[in-house]
């Protein structure tokens, strides 16, 4: 027993034969739909079926993106995720800040409101967003989905970020002071920089959400001009007269880059993030 206690190369090793199982699993959807994107269109369901195809048909990502205005979607999406996220982060940072520093009347009822919103599904609230952005006259259009999908995960982060700030001392912001630094000085000099992992982790896990956003996206919009990713994808697989599964994985393969792309440039912060947000 003491070998396995002491031994951190055999530790590791266990560790990944345990997980082995369930990376597997979790990485097969994909390798199905990378089979499916490079394969020719008449090998998709030949039988018996087989995973490598005759020949890698790159052309299926150049037909697809030029057939459905993909190009266009990836914008929209960006645009979404980007300025949802910028919202987040404007409104959170102060909320999550004043909330650790600061006592007030009906805190504890105020963190516990801020608790029930996470139980509160899209859509839930679908029909009632669409008739006030009708009422609103902001109907089709992608600024109303960015403010929508903000303030649906502008709970989690606010959550997220107050865990972590509140693990920061208030001494460094004190000496601050005595240096002569304002309030708002420290903040974003002292401050912000020390809280650069919940800052990641927050804009990261935002930006996953609001990439995968579908049913305010279809409720408020409605030219295809306008379409995000995630329903252009849907327009694709809801073809009436023909379903093109080369080209719906091969939509689904590149929507899924961007995401990953964010996950490994930011993965240096996620677990400490995480793990300084998860407890106080």
């Amino acid at each position: 027993m003491g070998l396995f206690t002491r031994s951190r190369p055999i530790r590791s090793l266990l560790c990944w034969l345990l997980l082995a199982p369930l990376i597997a699993l979790n990485l097969f959807p994909f390798a199905v739909m990378l089979s499916t994107a490079l394969r020719p269109r008449d090998e998709i369901f030949i039988n018996p079926q087989r995973w490598l195809p005759s020949r890698l048909a790159v052309e299926n990502f150049s037909d697809m993106w030029t057939s459905v205005d993909y190009g266009t979607a990836v914008l929209n999406s960006l645009y979404v995720a980007v300025a949802s996220v910028a919202l987040v982060l404007l409104v959170g940072i102060p909320s999550a800040y004043a909330l650790s520093r600061y006592d007030f009347r009906w805190k504890r009822k105020y963190q516990l409101f801020l608790l029930i919103t996470q139980m509160v599904s899209p859509i839930v609230l679908a029909l009632g967003l669409f008739r006030l952005f009708v009422w609103l006259g902001w109907i089709d259009s992608l600024d109303p989905v960015a403010i929508v999908v903000a303030a649906f995960n502008l709970a989690f982060s606010v959550m997220m970020l107050f865990n972590y700030f509140s693990t920061i001392p208030r001494d460094i912001e004190e000496a601050a002071w005595i240096d002569g630094a304002s309030a708002t000085a420290s903040l974003i000099r002292i401050f912000l920089p020390l809280a650069l992992p919940a800052l990641s982790v927050t804009a990261m896990f935002t930006f996953v959400e609001v990439w995968n956003e579908f049913v305010i996206t279809l409720t408020l919009v409605r030219s295809s001009e306008h379409f995000t990713l995630p329903l252009e994808v849907h327009a694709l697989a809801s073809n009436l007269y023909e379903l093109k599964w080369h080209h719906i994985m091969a939509a689904v393969l590149v929507a899924t880059l961007p995401v990953t792309a964010l996950f490994m440039w930011l993965q240096r912060y996620l677990v400490g993030g995480m793990a300084a947000g998860a407890v106080k």
